[in-house]
């Protein structure tokens, strides 16, 4: 018999919610329970409360919805945090004017040396002038401060005092894979074109200034935080260009180091030296260990890049590229190394021609060093047929989709027809099958980190201009489309099981989002926010009711003119909002936060989409939780 000391006391109870688990077992809940950073009681009121205590917090959800924390299966955070407080982001901004507007402002604070960069996460298609900007508007704008602007991985757009800063000239020869746009005397115009891949783009971003050891640490807390506010708890760390291990890793080992990661994270390792994949391998199997860390951050393989002469770059503006005829072989030897050391893999490859090719090779390895029990698996796959799902089921290997398409759908419509576009990845005929497949975003310098916009696709079949692209039978009901979210994607870390559902014994990472991602209309999808994102039993972001629960606020942003004091982060400085009135407007241009709430340069975007009732700007501010508000 059970008695009332028998009883575990939890640290922590959310109650009064309306929680979709995801287990199957017992799949809605109103309260849970959470012991040593997992959950310890998920069902009703009376028997989750039995595990209060007097140290137990406990929150009460008003009836709110309850998800497990999102996992993204594929986004760049390492990179991308080294680098958040130095980028202007443009993702989810809605007009070229309002734009322009915030890259002039942040013109006017950046000092000399340093650049002024937009760097991925938007499309022209976004803006309602559907354009970018000209060169021009950008000299106008930034006649002496350097400007680059990434655009997918199909171009970026450099001003003048860009162009000197890099060096490109007259004289300048054309890089390979890449074009220097030139006028009719032969000087550098400012625009770089992806041809056929974005070698180009990358060095010659990597030109640029780079934030201090400390202030990169600093960069990456803030992009956690922003990941945070979007209700992001996991993330599958691609690797990515210029990404060097272990030098790159150092910040975020710090972090790990510190117990300051408020998101979960698997790394995969990137070879970096074209000709020199095969040495970069063998080092790596030597020196590190799959799986090892901790269950904030761990190795999880290799990948995405294997080899070079496999990688196909997906600008849709371009002709689909032919890999080498010494794919297979640099392939094999990657691979052999791979599944003898019991590594697995991610493989980039946009394309079935490419995939065809790769299989050919994962299956002839198979025959020497069985892949069985190995979780490898492609990224992207957007034209990929069904026999090599099939191929990829036999072989026990899986799919990771990203949204690429909800930016870059109009030019592949463009080049192959709408028809072709229809199931652009097949991802229902995938589920069909029974492949394992789940979702993420490949941000930050193509699509946007935003979940929503990915969940948003899933669902409605549109890409972020509005475009719709895929029939109801390529698209997925709200359910499945959470799932490829939560519980599926922790096959692609080995983690099944540990977390993903909201369910006894898994890890207690949930999120409240601001508004019924099950009733809401599908259009709103996309504009979701979190109130209240808790990871391991810990509460990481906190906004509006729940803000006072916030238990890891971070410092203002380094350097004191970054971007992200300034504009926050996704969608948050859309000035063509109806419903934002001239007193919103000032609010967000009021605050005399020092970021130590945790507030500023964070809640712009949850003020617009909540779409807050504002009397004053007191009671803006107090409704999202900013304890020090000044006008």
């Amino acid at each position: 018999m059970t008695t009332a000391a028998d009883v575990q006391t939890a640290d922590l109870i959310l109650h009064h919610g309306l929680f979709t688990t995801l287990d199957r077992a017992n799949p809605t809940a109103t309260a849970v329970a959470v012991k040593d950073g997992r959950f310890l009681k998920v069902g009703g009121e009376r028997e989750v409360m039995a595990h209060a205590g007097p140290g137990t917090k406990v929150i009460d959800l008003k009836g709110r919805r309850v998800l497990p924390g999102l996992i993204d299966n594929h986004l760049h955070i390492i990179r991308g945090g080294l680098n958040f407080n130095m980028e202007l982001r443009w993702d989810g901004v809605r007009s070229l004017a309002d734009a322009m507007a915030m890259l002039k402002r942040q013109v006017a604070v950046t000092p000399a040396p340093q650049w002024v960069r937009v760097v991925g996460g938007f499309t022209e298609h976004q803006f309602v002038e559907k354009r970018l900007p000209t060169i021009e508007e950008l000299n106008a704008v930034a006649p002496d401060t350097p400007v680059f602007i990434l655009h997918l991985y199909d171009r970026a757009l450099l001003n003048g005092a860009a162009l000197r800063a890099v060096g490109y000239t007259k004289d300048t020869p054309e890089p390979p894979g890449g074009q220097i746009l030139r006028d009719a005397s032969g000087n550098p115009t400012g625009l770089l074109l992806a041809k056929p891949n974005a070698a180009i783009l990358y060095a010659t971003l990597a030109k640029g200034p780079k934030l201090p050891f400390e202030y990169q640490v600093n960069s990456t807390r803030h992009f956690m935080r922003e990941l945070n506010r979007l209700g992001v708890t996991g993330a599958i760390d691609a690797g990515g260009g210029f990404q060097n291990y272990p030098d790159d890793y150092e910040v975020i080992q710090k972090l790990a180091d510190e117990d300051l990661l408020t998101i979960r994270l698997a790394y995969n390792l990137f070879t970096q030296k074209p000709k020199g994949e095969k040495d970069d391998f063998l080092n790596w199997t030597r020196t590190s260990t799959y799986k090892q860390g901790t269950d904030y951050f761990r190795h999880n393989g290799a990948g995405e890049m294997l080899v070079f002469s496999a990688a196909d770059f997906e600008d849709f503006r371009q002709p689909r590229p032919d890999m080498a005829p010494e794919m297979e072989g640099d392939l094999e030897e990657v691979v052999r190394i791979l599944a003898q050391n019991r590594w697995p893999w991610r493989m980039h490859a946009t394309y079935d021609e490419t995939i065809s090719r790769a299989l050919d090779v994962f299956e002839k390895v198979n025959q020497d060093v069985p892949l069985e029990g190995l979780n490898w698996f492609f990224d992207h796959a957007e034209t990929i047929s069904d026999e090599s799902i099939d191929r990829i089921a036999a072989l026990g290997g899986g799919i990771a989709v990203q949204h690429r398409m909800a930016y870059q759908g109009e030019y592949f419509v463009e080049r192959y027809g709408l028809g072709a576009a229809a199931a652009t990845p097949p991802v229902a005929r995938i589920l069909e099958k029974g492949v394992k497949v789940s979702a993420g975003t490949d941000a930050t310098r193509v699509a946007s980190y935003n979940p929503w916009v990915s969940l948003a696709w899933l669902i409605t079949g549109k890409t972020v201009g509005g475009l719709h692209l895929y029939p109801r039978a390529n698209c997925l009901d709200r359910e499945t489309a959470l799932r490829m979210w939560t519980e599926n994607t922790t096959w692609f870390s080995n983690e099944e099981g540990k977390k993903g559902r909201i369910q006894e014994g898994q890890l207690a990472d949930l999120i409240v989002p601001d508004r019924d991602f099950f009733a809401c209309a599908e259009d709103e999808i996309a504009d979701t926010t979190a109130l209240l994102t808790v990871v391991g039993g810990k509460v990481v972001y906190g906004a509006g009711d729940f803000a006072g629960h916030d238990a890891a606020p971070v410092p203002p942003a380094m350097p004191d003119w970054s971007p992200v004091r300034t504009f926050g982060g996704y969608g948050a400085w859309n000035l063509l909002e109806p419903t934002n009135t001239k007193l919103q407007r000032q609010a967000a241009q009021s605050c005399g936060c020092d970021s130590a709430c945790g507030v500023h340069g964070h809640s712009h975007a949850t003020a617009w989409s909540a779409k807050l009732p504002i009397r004053d700007l007191k009671s803006f501010w107090g409704a999202l939780g900013c304890a020090c508000w000044a006008v």
